[in-house]
């Protein structure tokens, strides 16, 4: 695949829901679903999905993500929103008007890449170009075999995957032989197509993939990385590895846990930050200073109902986050 050109980046900077969750100079911030906390089960209730989705639509939030899980794994902690990714944001773009819809990630070596490609067009056009297709490689080997599906050789899938969704969606009758996949003669053309003329595909988690690949053909990076001097870091080796086209926007993605106590320092229990909303505003003004863009909040382990902790982020935290990278005084 060839790397993304100065004039595609440019095109996603008008893209609505692309520019929404990422604007260089700005940060912005989303909901993981589903949107409650379920801190002691991995079942989540799903009661009220769709006014809690009203409702981060209505105060603001950039974008609502939804996880790949087709199965529970009681090794791993949680089952995400438990319904299917395209279905569910197919829902959701008929209950919201504004907010991008986005996948967190699709686990793209065990899905068909085409079909991936149709039910993301689908759900673009659906929600009014407000789709965002975040691909993984997922985190729980145990799925690979369920599918038939080699462990080993996931990241070469992924790249090969990425490349044949980017040609059927933007492409008019493609051209393409693909190892792992099939091939395409020009004699086909996949129906529909994204609203506009490129759909945002991100990677979410590293997928095994190098910096430089990623640099140069991701339209924007969701890791789990939050420390200022890795950001800096990881942030220095995407400028200098995309080369003369710009880089990739960054975000990251964390469990979340915002404290009654807006004066609470932060503190972190293993992958979880329980802290203070004061605290927090601070954080989050040091990272958009330094180039975070995105950061998506899993609420699974709050101590706080959803909705409170959103109504907290309605009122106290997103207005000061409207582009300037100076905190208010009082802040």
């Amino acid at each position: 695949m060839s790397p993304a050109s100065d004039q595609e980046r440019a095109s996603l900077a008008q893209h609505a829901a692309f520019k929404r969750v990422f604007t260089p100079g700005r940060l912005t911030f989303g909901l993981i679903a589903p949107l409650e906390a379920y801190p002691d089960t991995p079942f989540p209730t799903l009661k009220d999905h769709e006014r809690m989705a009203k409702m981060i639509d209505d105060a603001g939030f950039a974008s609502m993500w939804l996880r790949d899980v087709p199965f529970y794994d009681p090794n791993f902690g949680d089952v995400g929103q438990m319904l299917d990714p395209f279905v569910y944001a197919g829902f959701l773009a008929s209950v919201t008007s504004r907010i991008s819809i986005g996948t967190a990630g699709i686990v793209l070596p065990l899905r068909d890449p085409i079909i991936v490609a149709k039910q993301a067009a689908s759900v673009d056009q659906l929600s009014g170009g407000r789709f965002i297709l975040g691909l993984s490689t997922g985190d729980r080997p145990s799925e690979y075999p369920a599918f038939g599906a080699d462990f080993d050789n996931r990241e070469e899938r992924y790249r090969e995957a990425f490349k044949l969704i980017r040609s059927v969606s933007e492409q008019k009758f493609p051209k393409l032989d693909t190892r792992h996949y099939g091939m395409l003669h020009g004699e086909l053309d996949l129906v529909p197509k994204p609203v506009g003329a490129r759909m945002p595909m991100i990677a979410v988690g590293r997928s095994r993939q190098p910096l430089e690949w990623l640099a140069q053909n991701v339209d924007a990076w969701i890791w789990s990385v939050d420390d200022a001097n890795a950001i800096s870091q990881i942030l220095d080796s995407l400028r200098v590895n995309a080369g003369a086209a710009p880089p990739p926007a960054y975000g990251y993605a964390t469990f979340f846990d915002l404290a009654k106590d807006p004066d609470a320092p932060p503190k972190r229990f293993y992958n979880v930050v329980r802290i203070g909303r004061k605290a927090l505003i601070e954080r989050w003004y040091q990272q958009q200073e330094l180039g975070v863009t995105h950061v998506a909040l899993n609420m699974k382990p709050s101590q706080r109902s959803a909705e409170d902790v959103i109504a907290e982020m309605a009122e106290h935290v997103l207005p000061l986050f409207g582009g300037s990278v100076q905190a208010p005084a009082d802040a």
